[in-house]
């Protein structure tokens, strides 16, 4: 099998994921914040130690304001539900993935305004543009770091210089870029960062969070039993409990844990170059096959390893389907939980099917799924 779905979920995992999942449910267990055994103090320790290494790796003043969630769609809308009321106004491109797009629809129906600031045929963003969009009742940016169709690596760190000048909040949608770009909330003027566990960060399914910058509260999502302050039945009002309500996925955040050791050790700056140069070699072999179409910015410096394609006369799924049947590829095809992307692109009817190596991957299986494309391409002419 050749896995190229890493922007859906990454795999494999280092074998450290592995290992501190599986000791953790043999030999920990434990509820964090429940009790005072030893096994719930372990349980604390993983979620403090996970806590903090991610503060670490995103330039993180307090660690306590990082609130885990199941994944990064529950933290958007945790954020934007949390933070927006009616009457308020929202910037977001049209680039963005249906985890924003959803909610911010839903939001509409209750009086939030929203504002989608047109993006180029390649996804790219003119900052610009974004502080034209500005009215005097706006009050929050949310934007995605990357494109999950085109790979286009958004100018967060511009679009959040004009949110400060203007003193609007800024949110980062990382579900394409933690772990593999570089994220740091001070210099890029971050007051919400949402992020996933199990993409760039290589971590398990089911763990996520949001960082919310030290001048905002949220309305819970969700109220419940936080380990703190039972006695009441007022929410506690400090973090990270006031937005953690529930027993968290405790093995997956040892898991978690043990994956950014992984990317750090490594280095953010490896992992980019490896992906970049596997990233350019699809590219232009992809680019050499008569029929076929790439989508997104031909530099693979401004994307991510994301290469989305079709070919021309044939369906994207049956792309898609041939590759896994036929080569053992594991591709994506559709449209990618991004209508309002292939909308931009000019790919909402077709679908596209999608290539995204990871860290994992290596140049021989890029050219066996070129040449798996160029099969598939010159039989369906």
């Amino acid at each position: 099998m050749i896995y190229l779905d890493n922007a859906a979920t990454s795999y494999p995992k280092p074998e450290g994921v592995y290992s501190a999942v599986d000791h953790f449910n043999r030999h920990w267990g434990g509820n964090p914040g429940r009790g005072s055994s030893r096994n719930t103090q372990k349980a604390d320790q993983v979620v403090f130690e996970t806590r903090n290494a991610l503060a670490r790796l995103f330039n993180i003043k307090a660690a306590s304001r990082i609130v885990f969630s199941l994944n990064i769609t529950e933290a958007i809308n945790l954020g934007l539900k949390g933070l927006l009321q009616p009457g308020d106004h929202v910037i977001t491109t049209s680039m963005e993935h249906n985890a924003v797009a959803r909610p911010l629809h839903r939001l509409q129906a209750q009086g939030v305004s929203w504002t989608k600031v047109q993006c180029g045929p390649d996804g790219s963003l003119d900052p610009d543009a974004i502080e034209v969009a500005i009215r005097p009742n706006s009050r929050l940016i949310c934007m995605l770091h990357a494109s999950n169709l085109t790979g286009t690596i958004m100018p967060v760190g511009q679009v959040g210089q004009i949110a400060r000048q203007h003193g609007l909040v800024f949110m980062v949608d990382s579900a394409q870029t933690a772990g593999v770009l570089p994220l740091d909330v001070e210099a890029q003027a971050i007051d919400l960062l949402a992020f996933t566990g199990h993409k760039g960060l290589l971590g398990p399914q089911g763990t996520g969070g949001l960082y919310i910058g030290p001048n905002l509260s949220l309305n819970p999502l969700k109220e419940g039993g936080t380990g703190s302050l039972s006695a009441t039945l007022e929410q506690p009002e400090f973090l990270p409990d006031r937005l953690e309500s529930g027993t968290p996925n405790t093995p997956g955040l040892a898991g978690l844990g043990a994956a950014v050791k992984f990317i750090q050790a490594t280095g953010q700056a490896n992992i980019r170059q490896h992906e970049q140069r596997l990233t350019a070699k699809l590219l232009a072999g992809l680019e050499a096959i008569p029929g076929v179409h790439i989508y997104g910015p031909c530099d693979s410096e401004k994307r991510t390893a994301v290469v989305a394609f079709n070919i021309a006369t044939m369906d994207c799924g049956e792309i898609a389907t041939i590759l896994d049947y036929e080569f053992g590829i594991i591709t994506r095809a559709g449209l990618h939980c991004a209508p309002l992307a292939h909308q931009t692109i000019g790919t909402l009817q077709p679908g596209a099917c999608r290539l995204s190596p990871g860290f994992f991957t290596n140049p021989a299986e890029i050219d066996a799924v070129v040449a798996a494309v160029e099969q598939v391409a010159l039989a369906g002419r």
